[in-house]
């Protein structure tokens, strides 16, 4: 038998060694998407979820605030989705599809995109199963166009669909940039704290008006563009301003502490660029231990 000891770690979130990822045993799956087919400016999102894998393979395990491995709590990464190239919608009913097994299991999705038409298919899987759930979605983008670029199921209409779901609403926190059209006809279920509201002294104040909109269960979407991208340039349509790193991980530590979370993604990295590929690793790693407290 050849000594493991020889060998770089298995490819997995945070290089974990087969106890510490094994679905059997593991509370967290990881499911990287590599989907892009409805990108407008920069393409390259289908990358973002080995980009994040790949960087969090570099990462320390200890945590210095929860003084802990977080990744004791086991994760586990599953392949790549295979992407289903008919149409978004039909990618979006395959990530509904693995989404719900995952829930089924008792076990949290993690999502890792990819584009973030992806998002409808988690969200519609969490919904399925829940009285009543809140999407928080991290954006500088609006995305409620009813239809863009000839497709009604691409990154730009994601939340518009989302909020067709009956039992969802929509708590969209961050954002910079919209249509008119998506101004003017926002729907009734979709509450927006604009980053010229929240910046530039977001603290406990920002945070406990958010918290007040989140009801029943939690499906988390953290689109990367919501973040400055003086420290998140690789996505695909950057905006200026937005979310410090240590300003998130205080809005991701509330929500994971005080609501009910049962699933989150992290979509719109675009691969090739390590430190925005490294912050992602280290905040989807510091949401799990937020989600274990």
């Amino acid at each position: 038998m050849l000594s493991p000891e020889l060998f770089w770690p298995a490819r997995n979130f945070g290089a974990l060694d087969d106890e510490l990822s094994s679905f059997q045993t593991a509370r967290f799956v990881v499911v990287p998407a590599p989907y892009d087919s409805t990108t407008t400016w920069r393409g390259g999102t289908r990358d973002g979820g080995n980009a994040i894998i790949d960087a969090s393979m570099n990462m320390e395990l200890y945590d210095h605030e929860l003084l802990r491995e977080i990744a004791e709590v086991g994760i586990h990464t599953t392949p790549d989705l295979e992407p289903d190239m008919r149409g978004p919608q039909h990618m979006a009913a395959r990530v509904e599809q693995a989404i719900g097994e995952i829930l089924d299991t008792q076990k949290f999705p993690v999502l890792l995109g990819g584009e973030h038409s992806l998002t409808l298919g988690g969200v519609r899987a969490l919904a399925a199963r829940s009285e009543k759930v809140t999407v928080v979605q991290i954006d500088a983008h609006a995305d409620l166009r009813d239809e863009y670029c000839d497709t009604k199921f691409g990154h730009g209409c994601v939340m518009r669909r989302c909020s067709e779901i009956p039992n969802v609403q929509i708590v969209q926190i961050g954002l910079r940039s919209a249509s008119r059209g998506e101004i003017e006809q926002k729907p009734q279920n979709v509450t927006q704290f604009w980053a010229d509201d929240l910046f530039p002294h977001f603290g406990e104040a920002e945070i406990a008006q958010i918290l007040e909109k989140i009801e029943g269960d939690v499906y988390l979407t953290w689109d990367v563009d919501g973040c400055d991208p003086s420290w998140m340039p690789n996505t695909g349509t950057p905006e200026p301003g937005g979310f410090s790193y240590f300003q998130l991980r205080a809005l991701f530590k509330a929500i994971c502490a005080q609501k009910s979370v049962k699933a989150f993604d992290c979509v719109e990295l675009i691969g090739g660029h390590e430190a925005s590929a490294f912050a992602c690793a280290r905040l989807i790693y510091k949401i799990i231990g937020y989600l274990t407290l």
